[in-house]
């Protein structure tokens, strides 16, 4: 079986080099606008956008698992995604400071002409930052290509004081979830399909 991952973040790449899986790359542009509202609706709704742009890509889709993720951080009513520019990772780390808040991911797996949607949802929560502290973070390169300004692996995790949840899925791709689904839709093992 061929795997394909349908993303170009490094850390979903690092996440399944972790799992010992050998898979190549495949990106397509999609369109990521949405009027949808609720966190899990949006995100599965995107990430299968992105698998069907992929899997539109490929010459030969058989024996070929497609792996598409979405991810998007949720506060006070608010999706964040990946900040602008200063003033916006400011305004989002200003935000999550000494609350809790959610990263929800959503998941498309294809294989076979067989198309399946999950999502996962981790709660974060964020000890509260001084002024001083926020400037020096949003001035480090972490929070510019990240959903909500931070990396739970990076200079955030200093502030971050629990997480309810995957941890994986905070990181950028919800190895639980993906793993369960895979059982539960497809009968194959993540261990079986190294």
């Amino acid at each position: 079986m061929k795997i394909i991952l349908a993303s170009k973040s490094p850390r979903r790449k690092e996440i399944l080099e972790n799992l010992g899986l050998k898979f190549d790359i495949v990106t397509a542009d999609a369109d990521e606008s949405s009027d949808i509202t609720d966190p899990e609706e949006l995100v599965m709704t995107l990430a299968a956008r992105k698998g069907r742009a992929v899997i539109e890509k490929l010459a030969d889709k058989s024996d070929c698992l497609v792996i598409a993720c979405d991810t998007l951080v949720y506060a006070d009513g608010e999706f964040l995604g990946k900040p602008k520019d200063k003033s916006d990772a400011e305004r989002m780390i200003r935000l999550l400071s000494g609350k809790k808040h959610s990263v929800v991911s959503g998941i498309y797996l294809y294989l076979n002409g067989k198309e399946v949607g999950a999502a996962a949802q981790t709660k974060v929560a964020f000890d509260e930052m001084t002024d001083a502290e926020i400037e020096r973070y949003v001035s480090s390169s972490e929070p510019y290509d990240k959903a909500g300004g931070y990396a739970v692996q990076g200079l955030a995790s200093v502030y971050i004081s629990g997480l309810e949840g995957d941890y994986f899925n905070v990181v950028g791709l919800p190895v639980n979830l993906l793993c369960k689904t895979l059982k539960k839709e497809f009968n194959l093992n993540i261990n079986d399909i190294r």
